[in-house]
């Protein structure tokens, strides 16, 4: 009898797996914090006996290779894969003995990537999972322009035969698992539910129920932004990366603080949006610990800049700080527990920013700035009458663009204008958050343009 496990890791979007019988198991697309893999297999009792990654990952730093390392499992990767270190090539239908009757198998899958591999779990020989990585999702497919830009079409229409290739070859019965979709920007689209088969996919997958040119033209003018941090991602893993370290960063008292922020260092509290406007170390930056932190702040951040973390208990630091080792975001410099009264130094006041809703918005007197930080293809659906459009992860850049006054800030839900409010705030201007969904902005009144 075989098991599966999900591991979710739901900050980036993302899960891995671990599949076993009763005593070896594999791990599937492991995050760089394999801890929670090593407990989920002592939990099991069995030996992790494979490692296998479907794709190099442009999304996240993988834990396969510390994995591999730590448990002495063969390390499985595409053969097509350029890595710099050892590990067992593998090439379509080549298989791994995982237990006396579960057996995994390699499908050659490119689309996603040019070597992007799905892995088959067969048990006695019949098709039970596909681990299909960032091929065949759920409902959508992973996106194929995350490579090189001349090789989106191409393996736009690779993802296309690959899909059909799966749905070709395994039973309708066989679970779809994949690694991305779950609010990962290496979807296409977002995932149309958390658990599906070969079958259900077949009736309601875009790559299955469109012929190949409209499939591919769809795609591609749905890509949405790529964050930027995925550049880095992919050449750090084809290196091999380096163990997390989740050691707690150096305290940092009011004074540090300071000095870290003046000397242009990014000060970073994790708090909730509604903490942080009522009170915060003036210069610091909101991103939730509970929202998806470590895809925004790494997506926004100069790359490799020091950064000290505010939280309001070690349990959210130390929570964060696993977050964002799996984006590279190794070490803060520093980093404080506590309230903005202990993070400002003595004689100094926290500063705070009003929130609002679409409704006040819609009561006021006219004068403002409304600032919309959503993407380009959410303003597409429609959009407040005279804002001004800065996606949020181009604010920084482009803060001069701003017009004066006080400005109202909003996206589509308030975790995204609570970031873009906090640049503002930073940067000396009068800001108030929309904290509000934007369905809310038609039932308030406010004039929308269709985009």
């Amino acid at each position: 009898m075989f098991f599966i496990d999900t591991i979710e890791v739901p900050g980036l979007g993302n899960r891995s797996y671990l599949a076993g019988d009763a005593t070896s198991a594999v791990v599937v697309d492991p995050a760089r914090d394999i801890d929670r893999v090593l407990a989920a297999a002592a939990r099991r009792g069995v030996r992790i006996s494979h490692v296998v990654e479907t794709h190099v990952h442009n999304d996240y730093v993988t834990g396969g290779l510390e994995l591999a390392r730590t448990t002495g499992a063969e390390y499985l990767v595409p053969a097509g894969a350029n890595v710099s270190y050892q590990r067992v090539p593998i090439a379509d239908g080549d298989r791994a003995e995982i237990g006396p009757e579960l057996t995994l198998r390699a499908v050659a899958t490119p689309g996603h990537t040019p070597h992007h591999t799905a892995y088959v779990l067969e048990e006695g020989g019949r098709p039970v999972a596909a681990f299909t990585g960032g091929s065949l999702l759920i409902g959508t497919v992973g996106r194929p322009d995350l490579v090189e830009p001349r090789l989106t079409e191409q393996l736009a229409r690779a993802q296309h035969a690959s899909a059909h290739r799966l749905a070709r070859e395994l039973p309708d019965e066989t679970a779809v698992l994949p690694t991305h979709g779950f609010g990962s920007f290496c979807s296409s689209s977002q995932a149309t539910g958390d658990a599906t088969t070969i079958g259900t996919e077949r009736h309601a997958n875009e790559a299955l129920t469109r012929d190949a040119d409209t499939f591919v033209a769809e795609l591609l003018a749905g890509l949405d932004d790529i964050p930027a941090y995925y550049t880095h991602m992919g050449p750090m893993n084809a290196r091999g990366p380096a163990p997390a370290d989740l050691a707690p960063p150096a305290v940092a008292d009011a004074d540090e603080i300071s000095r870290r922020l003046a000397e242009g260092e990014w000060v970073v509290d994790l708090r909730s949006r509604i903490a942080f406007a009522a009170g915060h170390v003036a210069g610091s930056l909101n991103f939730e610990a509970d929202g998806q932190l470590a895809t925004y702040l790494a997506w926004l951040i100069p790359w490799g800049k020091p950064i000290t973390l505010l939280a309001e208990s070690t349990e959210q630091l130390a929570d964060a700080q696993r977050e964002l080792v799996r984006v590279g975001i190794d070490r803060p410099a520093a980093a404080a527990t506590g309230t903005p009264e202990e993070w400002v130094r003595a004689g100094d006041r926290p500063r705070s920013f009003p929130r609002a809703t679409f409704a006040d918005l819609a009561g006021a007197d006219g004068t403002q700035v409304i600032l919309d930080v959503r993407r380009d293809s959410e303003r597409t659906g429609a959009y407040i009458e005279g804002s001004v459009h800065i996606p949020v992860h181009q604010l920084r850049a482009r803060l001069a663009e701003v017009p004066p006054g006080t400005v109202w800030v909003h996206c589509a839900g308030g975790m995204r204008a609570a970031i873009a409010a906090s640049m503002l705030d930073a940067a000396g201007r009068d800001v108030v958050a929309v904290d509000d969904g934007f369905d809310a902005a038609r039932a308030a009144g406010l004039p929308l343009r269709e985009g």
